[in-house]
């Protein structure tokens, strides 16, 4: 197993068993009420404005809820190093992971009250849409790391990417022995689909699973056609079985036809490992970037507002 496969599954198995047993039912979901509780302080707060000023994130009240949900932003971005910090005592791992979630999402609601959804074009607003993308890109990693490893897990039936290529490549062997004790097209048309699979690509090959095999059939002028799902060798491989001339490549059609049978179980167990890796990696690398954007506009939005208001 490649060590970036390896330091991957061990991620998603250790967020698997935080999530399941720990992050959201943490203490009897001690953040959940604290989140609950925040919140309602925050909508008093809001409420409290008094007198001809509207709501907005110019009266003491915006400042203050300004100033939580700002506070709030920067502690949410220790989690990665609370992660590294393994002899800490600041409380643990499960711990701040599951305030991470609760207190995450309050931030969406204390920076609307900040703002009492007063948009423009302007660098306070980029700020909010940065916090917005960040919250909801976090919802869909709490989904990853929910459901995906477990998927993987299965698809993989507790083996590794690693093992699946190794039989999928003695399969591909065995399939071209077994072709020699068949008839030419038979085995041309084998031979053409196993060197023109095609597993992984670009991205949006990974993330849809899109299958660009081809296979080479004689009669159709060397042009070669979609083998999508490995379908076509198969149904030709069925088609020709019924009327093969001699017993001994009928053993060798039948033989050839469930190599090509599993291994199109295993191609298909591949796409789907590298679309679920795939999907994971695309939060872990959009995640943080929108993270480090939203430190800066907060930034930004800050120093503008203390200079101009």
């Amino acid at each position: 197993m490649r060590h970036s496969d390896y330091r991957l599954m061990t991620l998603l198995h250790w967020w698997a068993e935080v999530l399941f047993t720990n992050i959201l039912r943490y203490k009897n979901g001690l953040y959940l009420w604290w989140t609950l509780a925040l919140i309602a302080l925050c909508i008093a707060l809001f409420v409290s404005h008094s007198g001809g000023e509207p709501a907005n994130g110019g009266t003491w009240q915006g400042y203050v809820l300004g100033s939580i949900g700002a506070l709030l932003i920067i502690w949410l971005t220790f989690l990665g190093v609370r992660k590294r910090q393994y002899s800490s005592t600041l409380g643990t791992v499960q711990g701040w992971t599951s305030a991470h979630v609760y207190l995450g999402t309050a931030t969406l609601v204390i920076a609307s009250l900040h703002s009492a959804m007063q948009f423009g074009w302007n660098v306070h607003s980029l700020a909010y849409v940065f916090m917005c993308l960040v919250i909801f890109s976090g919802f869909y990693g709490l989904h990853v790391y929910i459901n995906y490893p477990r998927s993987l897990s299965d698809n993989r039936m507790g083996g590794s990417r690693d093992s699946l290529f190794a039989e999928l490549y003695e399969l591909n062997k065995q399939g071209i022995q077994v072709t020699r004790q068949c008839g030419v097209a038979i085995r041309d048309a084998v031979e053409s689909g196993i060197e023109r699979t095609t597993i992984g690509g670009g991205v949006i090959t990974q993330l849809f699973a899109i299958d660009s095999s081809l296979i080479l059939l004689s009669g159709r002028e060397g042009k070669p056609v979609s083998n999508l799902d490995q379908q076509v060798v198969i149904d030709m491989v069925a088609d020709h079985l019924p009327r093969a001339d001699k017993a001994s490549e009928v053993v060798a059609m039948e033989e050839l036809l469930s190599i090509l049978c599993r291994r199109q179980t295993i191609i298909r167990r591949l796409r789907k490992d590298i679309q679920l890796q795939g999907w994971v990696q695309v939060w872990l690398f959009v995640h943080i970037p929108l993270t480090v954007a939203l430190l800066l506009a907060l930034m930004v939005h800050i120093i503008t507002t203390f200079i101009y208001w």
